[in-house]
């Protein structure tokens, strides 16, 4: 009989590489052309930041997202297969997972986060909510290496979904996606029916993507600048948040968003055996989102080894959802 009250299974791998961690984001510091991965957005209070980004008037990709899932999810059901491992990557509050499991019908959940506190609470509340569905959760950096923890004891016979929404496939360069889509194939190929469900923002106007990027309401300025605070926090830094503007511009060569942040005047920013001085105007390069075509993203998958591709937009082709078969 299983607990009236069940506990999810937790596995913490991620906040044991300390060290490695802050010589990462040092050595960004360091650079002639700062920069820092976008996974240290998120930390706890910088993924509550990205919850309300989520519900602002200029970010479209959330509730697009939803509307091609409430359009096109009977459809999906009848593609993904039911009973399978559900593989939530950069799962976060674990909404979007949740709103599915009555359409997919998974027998087990796992979720993976790089923020592991945050994750942890999402994921004993979902568990209060849906008892009779085995969940675990992975606290885990998966940008670099995805490899699941043997701990997880997986079935190798029973198809695996994996979950990547909300356009974080953007975060990479197109060379690393390609990279990353082979690992998720390796993942989810062990078994007959796996796939990737994936959400893809798409190429549309400077206007559209910089709003969405920096909005007027400065949620998204709020959630960048706090880097700076989880920055201190892991590297030892010194960083002042009146020192610093948010930045985000759409970059037409390369289409890609970029955000930034910006030095307002002269500053000296130290740690524990060394120090960067910025200029006024300096930046600090923050993260990359790329949009992709329809036929771009597609042709991006079958290099990564998927088959039988099929895409889900909304009426404006704004954003798509692709389920690709392993």
């Amino acid at each position: 009989m299983k607990s009236m009250n069940p506990t999810p299974q937790f596995i913490q791998i991620y906040q044991a590489q300390a060290e490695h961690i802050r010589e990462e984001l040092l050595s960004g510091l360091r650079a002639s052309k700062a920069h820092t991965s976008p996974k240290y957005l998120y930390d706890e209070l910088g993924s509550k930041l990205f919850e309300a980004i989520t519900c602002i008037p200029e970010y479209y990709p959330t509730r697009t997202e939803a509307l091609i899932f409430s359009s096109h999810g009977h459809d999906m059901a009848r593609q993904v297969p039911k009973g399978s491992v559900f593989i939530d990557l950069g799962a976060g509050n674990c909404e979007k997972a949740a709103k599915l499991f009555n359409v997919f019908h998974p027998a087990r959940y796992v979720a993976v986060d790089i923020s592991v506190d945050f994750l942890k609470g999402s994921l004993e509340c979902l568990q209060r909510q849906f008892p009779e569905l085995e969940m675990s959760g992975v606290g885990m950096d998966f940008s670099s290496e995805l490899n699941l923890p043997a701990g997880l004891a997986l079935n190798p016979a029973q198809p695996r979904v994996m979950f990547y929404p909300g356009s974080s496939i953007g975060n990479f360069t197109p060379e690393e996606a390609l990279l990353f889509l082979k690992q998720v194939h390796a993942v989810c190929s062990t078994a007959t029916g796996g796939g990737l469900l994936i959400g893809v923002d798409l190429v549309k106007s400077k206007a559209v993507l910089e709003a969405a990027y920096d909005d007027a309401l400065g949620v998204t300025a709020a959630f960048n600048r706090n880097m700076l605070l989880h920055f201190n926090t892991l590297a030892g830094t010194n960083f002042q948040l009146e020192d610093w503007k948010h930045i985000g511009l759409y970059n037409t060569e390369l289409n890609r968003i970029e955000m930034h942040l910006e030095a307002l005047r002269d500053v000296v920013v130290t740690w524990e055996g060394g120090q960067r001085q910025f200029v006024e105007g300096e930046r600090i390069h923050t993260e990359n989102s790329y949009k992709w075509t329809l036929t771009g993203f597609e042709d991006l998958l079958k290099r990564a080894g998927f088959l039988a591709c099929k895409a889900y937009t909304d009426p404006d082709q704004k954003f798509a959802v692709f389920w690709v078969q392993a």
